[in-house]
């Protein structure tokens, strides 16, 4: 199985703070990824940040499909943490051999970029899921765009490139 490299970067007129707030809480990653999926985390988070257990799993989250249908599950496990600025979450998925996701927080004219780079390796089917992951992560940038004040301009890179 191939390991797929994502990126995607939305602009947001809100503060690097503002931006973190929403990257950090279980109701702004719900909101991001609504309605395709529902998201539910364990109930002891309730925020991610300066005293998250790095390398440690803070419980199991599902993903359910239009909040109904079992679709994955994973240990929700962070590795590094800069508040305020960045993280990367690398959790054991049911889909997946390998997943990271980094999502990083940097001052922007008149507010914030917002930039996720994935790297990943499913199970099965790469380029289908590579297609699948690629088309969640634009909807979760257009959802945020939205929900922080902004018309969406989401912006892409491919398997290697990097998103501007």
């Amino acid at each position: 199985m191939a390991t797929v490299k994502l990126n995607m970067a939305t602009q947001v007129p809100v503060s690097t703070q503002e931006a973190w707030a929403w990257s950090t809480t279980p109701e702004g990653v719900r909101s991001e990824m609504r309605p395709l999926v529902k998201m539910v985390f364990p109930r002891s988070v309730t925020q991610i940040g300066a005293d998250t257990r790095l390398g440690q799993s803070l419980g199991r989250c599902h993903f359910l499909l239009f909040g109904l249908f079992p679709i994955d599950m994973s240990k929700l496990t962070f590795t590094e943490m800069v508040p305020g600025h960045r993280f990367v979450e690398q959790s054991p998925l049911l889909s997946m051999r390998s997943w990271r996701h980094e999502r990083v927080i940097t001052p922007a004219p008149g507010g914030a970029t917002i930039t996720d780079h994935l790297e990943f390796t499913p199970r099965m089917a790469t380029p289908i899921v590579r297609w699948m992951v690629k088309l969640f992560f634009a909807h979760r940038h257009k959802k945020l765009a939205e929900s922080l004040g902004r018309q969406p301009r989401v912006s892409t890179g491919g398997a290697m490139g990097r998103a501007r």
